[in-house]
C-alpha cells in the first residue's frame, strides 16, 4: 500500500539507493572494463577513458537539462517533453517526493541510466573516433534522444506511455535507443580498413569477463 501514498517510505528509498549505486556500478568500472578487454592492448587507456568521460558529463548534463526534459512538465507539448522547469533541477530540494521517495534520490537514480546508456555505445565506435567527437556526440545524443524517449516512455505522461508502452527494465529507453544509435553510428563510420582479412582478437577475455560479471 505505501506504493501508492504520497508519504515518504524509507525502505523504498533505501533500496533505490541501493539500486543506484548497483546501475552505477555496471559502467563503471563494469563496461569500462568490458569493453577495455575486447579491444587491442594499446586501445584499452583510451575505452577506459571513453567510460568515465561520458559518465562524467552525462552527470552535468543531467542536472543541467537532462532531468527536465525527461521528467519535467512540458506544459502543452508535454506529450513529448518535458520542458525546462527543472532546469538545474529547479524545485528540487530536500522536501520534494516522486512517489515515495526524495525526488533527490529519484534524480539520481535516473542519472545511472542517463550515464550508461550512451556509454553502451562506446562499443561501436572504439579505436575509430576522435576524443572530442565522443564527448560532443555523446552530449547531444543524452539530451536530442534519450532524454525525450525517457519522457515519452517513464514520466508517465508521454505519448508513448498513454498508448499503452510499458518498460520496466530499460529494454526500450536504453537497449534499444543505444542499440539504434550504435548501428547507426558503425554504419557511418564504416568498415574497418583491414576487415575481414585482418580481425584482431580481444587482447584480454579475462578483463573482458569480470566486467560482464
Amino acid at each position: 500500500l505505501s506504493s501508492f501514498s504520497s508519504e515518504l517510505n524509507s525502505g523504498d528509498s533505501s533500496w533505490i539507493l541501493t539500486s543506484t549505486a548497483l546501475v552505477l556500478f555496471m559502467t563503471l568500472p563494469g563496461l569500462a572494463l568490458f569493453y577495455g578487454g575486447l579491444v587491442r592492448s594499446r586501445n584499452v587507456l583510451s575505452v577506459l577513458m571513453h567510460c568515465i568521460a561520458v559518465a562524467c558529463l552525462m552527470s552535468i548534463l543531467w542536472v543541467v537539462a537532462g532531468y527536465s526534459i525527461a521528467f519535467g512538465d512540458g506544459l502543452d507539448l508535454n506529450k513529448y517533453w518535458g520542458g525546462f522547469s527543472k532546469f538545474f533541477l529547479s524545485g528540487v530540494d530536500s522536501e520534494s517526493l516522486s512517489g515515495t521517495i526524495p525526488e533527490t534520490v529519484f534524480t539520481g537514480f535516473q542519472m545511472t541510466f542517463a550515464v550508461i546508456t550512451p556509454a553502451l555505445i562506446v562499443g561501436a565506435y572504439v579505436e575509430r573516433i576522435k576524443f572530442s567527437a565522443v564527448l560532443l556526440f555523446s552530449g547531444l545524443w543524452l539530451l536530442i534522444v534519450y532524454a525525450p524517449v525517457t519522457h515519452w516512455i517513464w514520466a508517465g505522461n508521454g505519448w508513448l506511455f498513454q498508448a499503452g508502452l510499458l518498460d520496466f527494465a530499460g529494454g526500450l529507453v536504453v537497449h534499444l535507443t543505444a542499440g539504434s544509435s550504435a548501428l547507426v553510428l558503425a554504419a557511418m563510420l564504416g568498415p574497418r580498413s583491414t576487415f575481414p582479412l585482418q580481425v584482431d582478437p580481444p587482447h584480454n577475455p579475462a578483463m573482458v569477463m569480470i566486467g560482464a560479471s
